[in-house]
């Protein structure tokens, strides 16, 4: 198993929770983005520097994971492609992505998307705080336990 992170908009206490745990699990943890993020340093830690421009972060998540892998991305389209590659996907607040939800979560990303492109308001994402830390490791807890029980 490795963890996969899209760490352009990962918050740096969920960051910083995986760091810590891919150095627990002693499992690689990739933090790909398109410039460097501090404190991705040590032991199991990977910073994937991509070019510059739209999605190249999020092609490079999608060429390098596989099944058994873990990502952390808020990206509804980038969590689309690798649960398409059967990679465990969740965002920074817990919720998980996989098969069965995917195509209703892309669906209500496009409308929100469509209608801030119409003046309507953008999705906005509450602050990030204990709660929402909690119901990300949370979640990460779990996922990691399961992959792990596949190997």
């Amino acid at each position: 198993m490795r963890i996969f992170v899209d760490a352009d908009s990962c918050p740096r206490p969920a960051r910083e929770l995986v760091r810590r745990a891919a150095q627990r699990l002693r499992v690689q943890a990739v933090f790909a983005a398109n410039k460097l993020i501090p404190g991705v340093e040590g032991e199991f830690l990977v910073m994937e520097l991509c070019p510059e421009g739209p999605g190249s972060a999020d092609d490079r998540i999608v060429e390098q994971a596989r099944e058994g892998d873990l990502a952390v991305t808020r990206d509804v389209p980038l969590a689309a492609r690798l649960t398409d590659n059967l990679v465990s996907v969740i965002d920074d607040r817990g919720r998980v992505f996989n098969r069965d939800n995917i195509g209703q979560l892309l669906s209500l990303r496009n409308f929100q998307v469509q209608a801030a492109e119409n003046g309507l308001g953008a999705p906005r994402f509450p602050n990030y705080g204990k709660r929402e830390l909690k119901a990300f490791a949370d979640s990460f807890d779990r996922l990691t336990r399961k992959l792990s029980d596949k190997k």
